[in-house]
C-alpha cells in the first residue's frame, strides 16, 4: 500500500516530536523531516486538530507532541488522515468503468488498505521513535479524539 503525502510529512512530523524532549518551530521541523514548510504547516495544523501535538504561538513558542500523540498508533493517524475514499479510481475518460456495478475489485482494495492499517494498529508514534509514552496518560484527551482513531496505551508490569 501506498500513503498520500500528508499523511507520509504527518507521520514524520509525529516521530521527530516524539524523539524530542522539547519543542521545535514548524521551520526547523521542515528542515530535519525534508520536506516543504508549507507542508508541514498543514501537518501540524492538522495533527493539532487531532489533539496528537501542542502548538504554541510567540517569541517562545513552537510544537511538542502531546500524550496522545506519543500513545497513537500508526494505523489510527493514517486511518484519520488519508481522505480518500476509495483506493481504485472507477472512473475513466467517458465516465464511470462500465465494470462497476458487478465488481469487486474495488471492494478487495478496500479490505486490503484495512488490512494494511490493521497491521499498523501495534505500532505506536512512541515505539516508532524508540521512546516510551508516558506512564500516566491523562484521560481527558483520549477521550475527546475522533472514534476513528484507536489509541493503545502501554504500561509497564511491576512486581
Amino acid at each position: 500500500m501506498r500513503i498520500n503525502v500528508f499523511s507520509d510529512v504527518s507521520l514524520r512530523v509525529l516521530m521527530l516530536l516524539s524523539a524530542e524532549p522539547g519543542q521545535l518551530t514548524t521551520r526547523s521541523i521542515a528542515e530535519a523531516v525534508g520536506a516543504p514548510y508549507n507542508h508541514v504547516s498543514k501537518a501540524v495544523l492538522r495533527l493539532r486538530q487531532l489533539g496528537l501535538v501542542e502548538a504554541m504561538r510567540g517569541r517562545a513558542g513552537g510544537v511538542r507532541i502531546s500524550a496522545a500523540g506519543m500513545a497513537a498508533t500508526v494505523g489510527g493517524v493514517l486511518r484519520i488522515l488519508d481522505a480518500r475514499t476509495d483506493v481504485a479510481d472507477c472512473q475513466s475518460g467517458r465516465g464511470e468503468c462500465p465494470l462497476a456495478h458487478g465488481c469487486g475489485l474495488r471492494g478487495a482494495l478496500n479490505m486490503a488498505r484495512e488490512a494494511f492499517y490493521a497491521s499498523l494498529d501495534t505500532v505506536t508514534i512512541a515505539g516508532m521513535a524508540g521512546t516510551r509514552p508516558p506512564e500516566a496518560v491523562p484521560e481527558a484527551p483520549l477521550e475527546a479524539m475522533p472514534a476513528a482513531l484507536p489509541v493503545t496505551l502501554h504500561t509497564q508490569a511491576t512486581g
